[in-house]
């Protein structure tokens, strides 16, 4: 038996937390930004993706009018950091209602470092950063999606086996409903079948 939900008759937040705890594990982007007068801002941001590989595109939500929203809108650039568990608290810490014009970097103790292509810092105890240039945001209810073309990619060392980022060192964080959290647990590597080499649905 399943239970019928119709988001007419539920109120912004209930639906919130109906659509947070099942479209799960969300990855994190953990977006870095500097307001028109020069001042770093740093959030996390959970409703983010690939938007397209040629050329490549990555997406984020803003949920209302927040700092990275109105940085991105004031210079077109953004930085996507990687969001690792082993930095968990301090990503949390920057979720903060810090008031405009307070840097997270600063409040928060995180280091930044220059990025090579854009203005934005990058946070330089991630793994990975995508410097992005602004393609274009589009207006949905009380959120805007914002999408953004990267024009440089930085990978540490440390997490790459032969030539390739690996997930075991990547130990990525992951949003989950209510105030939940997700490690990367097992890692299953399944391979895309080919029709060519159909045999029928899997059994059991």
């Amino acid at each position: 038996m399943r239970i019928d939900f119709d988001p007419e008759q539920y109120d912004r937040q209930g639906f919130y937390r109906l659509l947070t705890a099942t479209v799960v594990p969300r990855p994190i982007a953990w977006v870095s930004t500097v307001s028109a007068d020069g001042v770093a801002n740093l959030a996390p941001h959970s409703f983010f993706t690939i938007a397209c590989v040629a050329p490549p595109v990555v997406q984020f939500s803003a949920v209302g009018r927040k700092d990275s929203l109105r940085n991105v809108e004031e210079t077109g650039q953004f930085v996507v950091n990687f969001a690792p568990e082993e930095l968990a608290a301090q990503i949390n810490e920057t979720a903060t209602d810090f008031p405009r014009g307070v840097s997270e970097f600063d409040a928060v103790g995180v280091t930044a470092e220059p990025s090579l292509r854009v203005k934005p810092p990058r946070v330089a105890a991630s793994p990975v950063a995508f410097e992005c240039e602004l393609h274009s945001t589009m207006r949905l209810g009380d959120s805007t999606v914002v999408f953004g073309k990267v024009v440089h990619a930085v990978v540490s060392e440390e997490v790459m086996t032969d030539g390739h980022p690996e997930i075991g060192k990547l130990r990525p964080l992951s949003r989950l409903g209510k105030d939940e959290w997700g490690t990367l647990g097992d890692v299953r590597e399944i391979s895309r079948i080919r029709y060519a080499e159909w045999q029928g649905p899997a059994q059991g």
